[in-house]
This record gives C-alpha cells, sequence and structure tokens, in this order.
C-alpha cells in the first residue's frame, strides 16, 4: 500500500489503480487530452459561433478560453496530488463523501459516454459529401444509412481500445499529430484569402447583442469544442511519472487548444465570401444547403478556389472525429472503472484483461453510448447536454480542491494551483455560468438523466456490501445546489433554443429574473453552495478512510471503517 505521513505521524494511503499499466509519457498523456479538444469542435464551431454572435464570437472563445485556463489549472492539482483514472470521478468522492461523489462520478461517466457519438454524427455530415445518402441536409439530420454507420464507426472505437494502453497511445499520438497539423496548416492557407472588411459585415461586431454572446458559449459549441482538457486526469492511472506529467500535459493541451481555436475564428470570418454575410439576416443567414454550412472549413476552402485544402480537410473531417471519439470511448471506460473502484458501479467495471484494459467498463461504454445515438440524430442536438454535463462534472473540481486544502494541507503537491483561496470559488462560479447559459431547455433533459443516474446506481450499491457509507451530512448543499440552479435557469433569461434553429438566436425571454441580474444571482448562489460545502467537507479521518479503501490494497480486503 502506497502511503504518505500525515501531520498527525499516522500514515495516509494513496489511492492506487490495481491492474492498470503506467505506460504513457508526457506525448502520451498531452496528446490523450489534445485529441479530445481538437475534434469535431474545430470543424463546425468557427461556423456555429458567427451564426450565433456574428464576429463577436472571437469574444466568445477568449472568454472561455478564460474560464477553461482556470478549470484545467484546478485539474493539474488535483491530477497531480492524485493520479487515479477517472479522476473526476473519485475527487468529490474522496472530499465528500458518496452522496456527493455519486452525482460529480455519473456527471462525470454521462458527459463522457455521449461524446463518441458526435464525433460520429461529424463523421457522417462531413462524409455526405461524398456519400450523400450520409445525412439530410435539409432536416439537419442523419440518415437511416448513416445511423447504421455510426454504429459500425462506435464498434471501431471499442476494438481499437482493446491495444494495450502503451500500443494505444503511440496509434492516438500519431492521429493526434495529424489533428494539430491540419489546423494550423487552415490558419496560414486562409490568412492568404483574408478580407478585414468582413469583420464589420453581417451587422458589426456584435449584431444580435451580448446576451446572444454568452448563449453562444455553450450552445453554439465553443465550451463544447474546448472539453476534454482532463483526458489526462481520466488516465491517471496509466501515466508515468504522473506527478510531474499530468499538471503539464493538461495545461500544454489546453494551450495550443485555446490558440488554434482562436485563430480558426478570425480565418475563418476573414475568408468567407461577403455576399454569404451581407444579407438582412447576416451571419444567420447563410442557407443550410450551402456547401459551407455542411462542411464549414472544407466548404470555404472550396468556394475560395483551393480545391486540395477542400480534399484534405475532408479527409481531416473523418481522422480528427475519428481520434476524438477514439480517447473518449477510452475514458469512459476509465470513468467506469473509477466509478467501480468507488463502488458505485458493480466490480465488474474494475476487472481488466491481460493488457490491463478494463473490458467490461469498455463494452458498456460503447452499449450505452448506442442508446444516446437515438433521440439524438444530430451533432448540434447533442451538444448542450454534453456541455452541461460536463461543466457539472468541472464544477466538482474547485470543490474538492478547496476541501483537500483544507483536509490533507501536506499532501504532495506536484503543481500547487497560485491563488486558490480566489480562484477555486471564482472556478466554481464560472461553471455555473456555463451552466446557466446553457439554459433550461437543456437543464431539464439533463435532470430527466441525472434521476435514472441515482436509481441505477441506487440499485447496484444496494446489492454491493462492500459499498461506502452514505455521507448525507457531507451533501446536504448537494440537493440545494441541483434544484437552485434549475429554478434559477427556469426564472432566467436563457431559455436553451437549438442553434441548429433557423435563426440561431434564444426564442422571446420570459424570465423574471432581469438581464445581468441573472448573472449576479448565479454568482452570489454559487459562493453560498461552495462556503456551505466547504463547511460540510468531510473530516480529515472519514476522508483518508475513504482514500484507504482505494489504496493498492485491493477493497475487498479492507476492513469495515467507522464513520467519525
Amino acid at each position: 500500500m502506497a502511503t504518505e505521513t500525515g501531520s498527525t505521524g499516522a500514515p495516509a494511503s494513496q489511492p492506487a489503480d490495481v491492474g492498470l499499466r503506467r505506460e504513457m509519457g508526457l506525448i502520451g498523456a498531452t496528446w490523450a487530452s489534445e485529441t479530445s479538444i481538437i475534434g469535431s469542435g474545430w470543424l463546425f464551431g468557427a461556423l456555429f459561433a458567427a451564426q450565433a454572435a456574428g464576429t463577436a464570437a472571437l469574444l466568445g472563445w477568449v472568454i472561455a478560453g478564460v474560464i477553461v485556463v482556470i478549470l484545467a489549472l484546478v485539474h493539474a492539482e488535483l491530477g497531480g496530488m492524485y493520479p487515479v483514472s477517472g479522476g473526476t470521478a473519485r475527487f468529490p468522492h474522496f472530499a465528500f463523501g458518496s452522496i456527493a461523489g455519486i452525482s460529480f462520478g455519473f456527471f462525470s461517466w454521462l458527459q463522457a459516454v455521449t461524446v463518441a457519438p458526435i464525433e460520429c454524427f461529424a463523421v457522417m455530415q462531413y462524409g455526405s459529401y461524398y456519400w450523400h445518402g450520409l445525412y439530410n441536409a435539409t432536416s439537419g439530420n442523419v440518415t437511416g444509412l448513416g445511423f447504421v454507420m455510426t454504429i459500425v464507426l462506435m464498434a471501431s472505437f471499442t476494438a481499437i481500445n482493446f491495444l494495450a494502453i502503451g500500443l494505444f497511445s503511440k496509434v492516438n499520438a500519431g492521429i493526434t499529430w495529424w489533428k494539430v497539423a491540419i489546423p494550423v496548416l487552415t490558419i496560414i492557407v486562409l490568412l492568404f484569402k483574408f478580407h478585414p472588411s468582413n469583420f464589420g459585415a453581417g451587422g458589426g461586431f456584435m449584431p444580435f447583442g451580448i446576451k446572444a454572446l454568452f448563449a453562444a458559449i455553450p450552445s453554439a459549441g465553443i465550451v463544447f469544442a474546448y472539453l476534454g482538457f482532463e483526458q489526462a486526469d481520466q488516465l491517471a492511472g496509466e501515466i508515468k511519472d504522473p506527478q510531474k506529467n499530468l499538471p503539464r500535459a493538461i495545461l500544454i493541451a489546453v494551450t495550443i487548444g485555446i490558440i488554434i481555436y482562436v485563430m480558426l475564428q478570425v480565418v475563418f470570418i476573414g475568408a468567407i465570401p461577403h455576399s454569404l454575410i451581407s444579407g438582412p439576416l447576416g451571419w444567420a443567414g447563410i442557407p443550410k444547403t450551402n456547401e459551407i454550412a455542411i462542411g464549414p472549413f472544407a466548404g470555404l476552402a472550396g468556394v475560395v478556389g483551393l480545391g486540395w485544402l477542400a480534399i484534405l480537410l475532408r479527409l481531416d473531417a473523418f481522422i480528427s472525429p475519428f481520434g476524438t471519439g477514439l480517447i473518449y470511448q477510452t475514458s469512459t471506460s476509465r470513468v467506469g472503472y473509477g466509478l467501480g473502484r468507488n463502488r458505485y458501479y458493480p466490480q465488474l467495471f474494475t476487472r481488466v484483461d491481460s493488457r490491463g484494459v478494463p473490458w467490461f467498463s469498455l463494452i458498456i461504454a460503447f452499449l450505452f453510448g448506442l442508446l444516446f445515438l437515438l433521440p439524438f440524430p444530430s451533432w448540434h442536438s447533442l451538444v448542450g447536454l454534453v456541455t452541461s454535463a460536463s461543466v457539472l462534472m468541472y464544477a466538482g473540481a474547485p470543490l474538492s480542491l478547496s476541501a483537500f486544502r483544507g483536509q490533507v494541507p501536506e499532501a504532495p503537491r506536484p503543481y500547487r494551483m497560485p491563488g486558490a483561496t480566489v480562484m477555486s470559488p471564482l472556478a466554481f462560479i464560472f461553471a455555473n455560468l456555463l451552466i446557466y447559459w446553457s439554459g433550461f431547455e437543456v437543464l431539464w433533459k439533463l435532470a430527466i438523466a441525472i434521476v435514472v443516474g441515482y436509481v441505477l446506481i441506487g440499485i447496484f450499491m444496494y446489492f454491493d456490501p462492500q459499498r461506502p457509507p452514505l455521507d448525507w451530512r457531507s451533501a446536504q448543499w448537494l440537493p440545494v445546489y441541483l434544484i437552485g440552479m434549475g429554478i434559477i435557469s427556469w426564472q432566467g433569461q436563457f431559455s436553451g433554443a437549438s442553434s441548429s434553429d433557423k435563426h440561431p438566436l434564444p426564442p422571446t425571454i420570459t424570465g423574471n429574473i432581469p438581464f445581468w441580474w441573472d448573472m449576479v444571482v448565479v454568482a452570489a448562489f454559487s459562493l453560498a453552495i461552495f462556503f456551505w460545502a466547504q463547511a460540510t467537507k468531510l473530516k480529515r479521518a472519514d476522508m483518508l478512510d475513504l482514500v484507504a479503501r482505494q489504496s493498492a490494497q485491493p477493497v475487498d480486503d479492507l476492513p469495515e471503517m467507522p464513520r467519525h
């Protein structure tokens, strides 16, 4: 059992993962996060963000980038401190116990399991340029044939994931070098087709107002594009020298991603034909059947006379989403493994094969991913749900970081987030603003998924005699938090209307909380929940008990531990 020495002199256990192999280096860990960031988001994000917010989409990428950097710093400390697989599902468990852990753990699994289908939809939409039966441009949905091919694609993700993590890391690294190189090449080439006058076209810098800008950050795919920086945390149990490599990997991946996405938005705005955005609807007036609307960058390259680049981008439209879907299938299986280690999911989820692959968790990730193909037949219709689930997952990280600072201040922290006293509550506020901007239409659907998750996990834990204690006291703030965010969203200024509608702006808002005041309410509510959670976090001894139950020693061999 790995240990560290506590301030009291008693040994304090370190969590460890049984059966997984540490075969992934710094480059592999960095590319695990980067391949998640550079996925279908780069293929569609610039168009949808511009349609929703005009040229002000640039500001949206910067705002979201700042938020993601702060959240990445939080994850860098947590991952270096406790480098365990499926970390986002396990940190809240250690800090607040099983009740809070179930919620944030299920958010982690839910967002991970839904990303692979999104990436498959992106492949079908771009692939329809050559194979017209895959996607219906008029309805904005994949066809029956596209649905079948999506299943085939997801099955290939699962098959490749049965490779040992060392070999898988090499395959993923090769794909990611390509995925980074192609957007960079696109930026360089389109700079030669740049028209500065486009930045004043389509109704000016912010044609739809600042409210539309905030709504676009979650709904138009901006935040979705940045998702995945935490992948190194999810694979931490398989990273070499994780205390050093993991924080570095997260920060390098985020920096590269933000630079690429901001520059992609710049060149997209600058290179698009002026005639497409000079009509009465401006950026929102690009026809759905236009080749730019179907495949934004490939279509744009074709329109401006760069046929060779269009061919290259349509090839990349398969490789980029494929790489992201592949790594998310990996992370879903590791989050499931982590939930098994938490004893929320059955112990079958922790079973690994001779190559160190959690095979049962991987198969379940494939099967549940298929379920999300049924009610959400397009890229757009899944983005809002996944973004909200992801941000709910991210909200647990600053809560956990602040709790750990109080519970185990002496624990080794290879990376220590500067100004955590201020930055942790600020990160929690930002996460909740992203949830709020997603809109009530998205949140009520997410609430249904959460209820289903509680029921399933409750059944699993009921039949597990080794389940952890139910820590009601340390999660007393949780139902107030979830219900409160729902009420604020219901009474607020963002409906969450799909930006795949003919006009991307939300319909007339009828909320009772005025604009600007609504964000003040979210911030104040977030601070109240944050400090309430810190006041009721697990006591040090109880927190260390939960960590000890996930030490290198098999959980079933540990004695029952009394709660304090």
